[in-house]
């Protein structure tokens, strides 16, 4: 396990005793740390197209659009014809997502979902398994007969995304391919709410039955929205599903917006803290904010410059470290912001994934204290049962440096992990 951020030395573990086993690739529940993500397994297509040609097959611009498979083949066999196709990449926001954080830690996730049992050439399949870690064990995936799912993000002259999605097989995972013994052992579980939308497809029983495993082994669940559309029509569903099951909860501004009606993000998480233990938010130019509970007794102040926007002094105790509410005897809300690492970037290449790279990182860090309460039960770092080894301030900073390096970059995973250093840092940083 590869820590995120600085850290003291008198948390830093043994490193040099010998290991008795070899390295494994398939993940071993009794000994490795590792999340487990359930994702519709998708290759992401980018084609530049005109307005014309989003007429022509009826596609609603700016939106995302369910295409049977067929019409889409025909749409990609255009696109190919006029060598509209920029870039294949493998995609879903579940797949990005563990993608990053076996980048980032260095270590083992694993991916549940469908993959094609006969792999060709060009296919989706083959795209996504190219661009995919090796870090990432794709053993307890299911094989199908079709194609896994096809998103073409087709960008028009104006700049404006607009996404058409093909299913295909992607959403017949059937619940007999959901270990129980792989999410038991898991740091935490992470799914999206995409599959809410399959209706009568097989892989709404195996999430359910993923989630239903890793609430009763105590495994954090992690849920990530889909889009603003995705949520305003299926909003009671997914509310629902959040109260029952999910303690940490990832969404952009808009997104937010739909889910509880506040278009201001601190407005919005404090709504959603009523059903969850932690949430993200990330607002584009505004930075991003993480929110949860921390109990009273163990609260810290921030020394950082305290903020006021709709909520007064919001960022008072952002220097607290996270905690389930449901282990808080008193509860107290937490609330950090952060701008965009170095004013953002000068120019932006991509933000498809810049909120898969900011979850990742929580996770990572998540990880990393249910790794370092393994080798440590007695540090001092664990006389609470915190859901991350870092404060909200430090996991704020971790996500925006992730989201930034997503953003500067054509593709919506991480190719690399951080620098050990950072240029930008000042020299006194790394001197402590």
């Amino acid at each position: 396990m590869k820590f995120p951020g600085l850290r003291k030395i008198k948390h830093y573990f043994p490193v040099s005793q010998p290991k008795p086993q070899l390295p494994s690739f398939e993940v071993r529940p009794e000994l490795d740390t590792y999340i487990v993500g359930l994702d519709q397994t998708i290759v992401d297509v980018v084609a530049s197209v005109s307005d014309e040609f989003l007429n022509k097959y009826a596609i609603r611009k700016g939106l995302s659009n369910l295409v049977e498979h067929g019409k889409a083949n025909l749409i990609y066999q255009e696109l190919v014809a006029q060598q509209a196709i920029s870039d294949h990449f493998a995609g879903g926001t579940i797949g990005n997502t563990i993608h990053n954080y076996s980048v980032l830690a260095d270590d083992k996730s694993v991916l549940l979902g469908v993959m094609s049992a006969n792999i060709a050439l060009g296919s989706p399949a083959y795209h996504y398994v190219c661009h995919t870690s090796s870090k990432v064990d794709m053993n307890h995936l299911q094989g199908v007969s079709g194609d896994i799912g096809r998103g073409i993000t087709m960008i028009t002259p104006d700049g404006e995304r607009t996404f058409v999605i093909d299913p295909s097989d992607m959403d017949e995972l059937s619940h007999e391919y959901i270990p129980t013994d792989i999410i038991a052992g898991a740091a935490a579980f992470v799914v999206s709410a995409y599959p809410l939308r399959a209706v009568g497809k097989p892989i709404q029983q195996a999430m359910l039955k993923a989630l239903e495993d890793a609430k009763t082994h105590n495994v954090p669940v992690v849920m990530s929205l889909g889009t603003r559309h995705l949520v305003e029509e299926n909003r009671e569903q997914i509310l629902a599903t959040i109260k029952q099951y999910v303690n940490v909860l990832a969404m952009n501004e808009l997104e937010a917006e739909a889910l509880t009606g506040f278009a201001d993000p601190l407005k919005a998480a404090e709504a959603i803290l009523d059903h969850t233990d932690m949430v993200l938010i990330t607002a584009g130019p505004e930075g991003l904010y993480l929110c949860g509970h921390t109990d009273d007794s163990v609260k810290r102040e921030s020394s950082n410059p305290i903020k006021s926007a709709s909520l007064a002094d919001f960022n008072q105790y952002e220097f607290s470290r996270p905690m389930l509410h449901a282990n808080c005897e008193q509860p107290l809300k937490v609330y950090s912001h952060i701008d965009p690492y170095l004013g953002g970037p000068e120019r932006i290449k991509n933000t498809n994934g810049a909120g898969d790279g900011a979850l990742s990182a929580i996770l990572h860090d998540m990880a990393a204290n249910h790794f370092h309460k393994q080798v440590q039960p007695l540090s001092g770092k664990h006389e609470q049962p915190y859901l991350a080894y870092s404060s909200f301030a430090q996991i704020c900073k971790y996500a925006n440096r992730v989201s930034y390096e997503i953003l500067v970059q054509n593709a919506p995973r991480l190719s690399k992990g951080l620098p050990e250093r950072e240029d930008s840092l000042e020299e006194a940083y790394w001197e402590r």
